[in-house]
């Protein structure tokens, strides 16, 4: 089984889900996604993966969701996922991919419904 985490290893949760998973035994591919964002075509697919609309794979508690105006619902995806790509900090974090599928490990344990 393929598994991949788009992690940040400055946040608390992002280590618990890949500590949760290395503790079953499972070696992800492990993205820090603050370095290597993905791309608006990842980004799309993760968000479909999810059921998600783009703003709700924002944090908009980052000082630049305010900076940026996103709360403005005049925005489409497509700018949103681009800004997202720009500033890869907006991203919920952690992502885990597996079979097909995609959860936010908020709390951690949420990512074995996908395993």
């Amino acid at each position: 089984m393929s598994v991949t985490i788009y992690h940040n290893p400055q946040c608390s949760k992002s280590r618990q889900t890949l500590e949760l998973l290395e503790g079953r035994g499972i070696t992800p591919e492990v993205i820090e996604y603050i370095k290597s964002p993905p791309t608006a075509d990842e980004l799309r697919e993760i968000i479909a993966l999810l059921g998600f609309a783009p703003r709700d794979l924002m944090r908009k508690k980052e000082d630049v969701y305010a900076e940026c105006g996103l709360d403005n619902p005049s925005l489409t995806d497509a700018e949103l996922v681009c800004c997202m790509v720009e500033h890869p900090i907006l991203i919920e974090r952690p992502i885990v991919l597996a079979n097909g599928k995609a959860a936010i490990g908020r709390p951690p344990e949420k990512v074995l419904e996908i395993l």
